[in-house]
C-alpha cells in the first residue's frame, strides 16, 4: 500500500472532523448564543437541540477524526448535515441580500455531506482506531 492510501484516509476524516469539533466546541463555549441561534428559525426545543447538536459534532467529529465507528458517526453527520442545510441555510426563502451568502453555506453543506458519504462507503482507512483493534 503507498503512502496516499495510507496516510490519505486519516488526513481526510481530520479535516472532516475538524469542522464538527469546533463547532461543537463552540457551540458549547457560546451556549446561549446557540440556543437563541435555534430559537429564532423556529425549531422547538431550543434547548435541547443544542445539547443534541453539541452531542452530534462534538461526538461524531471525535469518533470520524479517530476512526472509531466512524462509518456510523458519518451517517449521523451526514443527516445532521442535511437538516442544518435546509433549516438554516434555506438560501430559497431569505431576503435578496442574504441569498448568497446562505447558498454559499448550503453548498458547503452539501460538499462536507459529499466527504461523509465517503466515510460511511470507505470506512475509516488503514490508520484508525477500529483497524488496529480488528488486528488484535
Amino acid at each position: 500500500m503507498n503512502t496516499l492510501q495510507t496516510i490519505g484516509p486519516l488526513v481526510g476524516r481530520l479535516l472532516i472532523a475538524f469542522i464538527f469539533i469546533m463547532a461543537g466546541w463552540n457551540k458549547i463555549a457560546g451556549y446561549q448564543g446557540t440556543v437563541a441561534y435555534i430559537t429564532s428559525v423556529g425549531l422547538p426545543l431550543p434547548v435541547i437541540a443544542a445539547v443534541v447538536a453539541i452531542i452530534v459534532e462534538l461526538g461524531g467529529g471525535l469518533l470520524i477524526a479517530t476512526g472509531y465507528k466512524a462509518r456510523w458517526a458519518a451517517a449521523a453527520l451526514f443527516l445532521f448535515t442535511a437538516t442544518t442545510a435546509l433549516v438554516f441555510h434555506n438560501f430559497w426563502a431569505v431576503p435578496a441580500e442574504q441569498v448568497q451568502n446562505q447558498m454559499i453555506h448550503f453548498m458547503k453543506n452539501l460538499a462536507i455531506m459529499g466527504g461523509l458519504l465517503y466515510v460511511v462507503v470507505h470506512g475509516s482507512g488503514p490508520l484508525s482506531i477500529e483497524r488496529a483493534a480488528s488486528r488484535v
